[in-house]
């Protein structure tokens, strides 16, 4: 009985090489070091996919409706951070408070830019910061109460990190999308030469509030 030949093993396909800027900051609230550890680095990777996902099925029109739609999202959120932070200032500026606390524990953060919406959410989470700063020092000079403060900072740390959940569950979608159209085989060996896990992180609703609750102290 003659033995079957052994298939030749398909070539690996080559990585691509893309563009990304590395840049350093420095982060001092407690508020942004939370979104950049819980919600940064998941967001940057969905943002990759779904450009990578939505190109292998040739919708190449929906990838810049995405594009358009994310980025309409962060400005959004951008606009009311800047107005909240212009607030505050003039509140500080009003009562002659020039002071600017120190933090004790900062974090140097390295960004990569791989896109254009990476760079706008890390500009919103540079935003935050500097607002978290501006109510940090109205607290400490006890212009705005402790409950206030408290309320504040969650608040606009879960506004973050709901948009990026929002992206997320993007990805989940064109994932999706994708298979139900025949190409995931084509998907799974794209994600898996590009980094990206072969499968979307799954991220329900319920655990996306757990991760809210579980950072709710200040």
């Amino acid at each position: 009985m003659s033995e079957t030949a052994p298939q030749p093993k398909p070539a690996p396909r080559r990585a691509i090489s893309r563009p990304i800027f590395e840049r350093t900051f420095s982060i001092n609230s407690e508020q942004a070091i939370r979104v950049i550890r819980d919600s940064y680095h998941r967001l940057m990777v969905s943002l990759y996919a779904i450009d990578v996902i939505l190109r292998i099925i040739g919708r190449e029109e929906t990838v810049d409706e995405i594009e358009s739609l994310v980025s309409q999202m962060i400005a959004e959120c951008a606009e009311q951070l800047q107005q909240e932070k212009l607030r505050l200032e003039k509140l500080k500026a009003d009562n002659g408070i020039t002071e600017t606390p120190t933090y004790t524990h900062p974090r140097e953060f390295v960004a990569k830019i791989a896109s254009p919406q990476i760079a706008q959410f890390v500009e919103l989470i540079r935003l935050l910061d500097q607002l978290m700063i501006v109510m940090d020092t109205l607290w400490l000079c006890q212009i705005i109460s402790n409950k206030h403060c408290i309320a504040a900072r969650l608040e606009w740390q879960q506004r973050l990190q709901r948009l990026a959940n929002k992206i997320v569950t993007m990805e989940r979608h064109s994932h999706q999308a994708a298979y139900e159209q025949g190409h995931g085989e084509e998907v799974r060996l794209a994600r898996q030469e590009s980094g990206l896990l072969v499968e979307p992180e799954k991220i329900s609703d319920l655990e996306s509030e757990n991760a809210i609750i579980n950072h709710q102290s200040p």
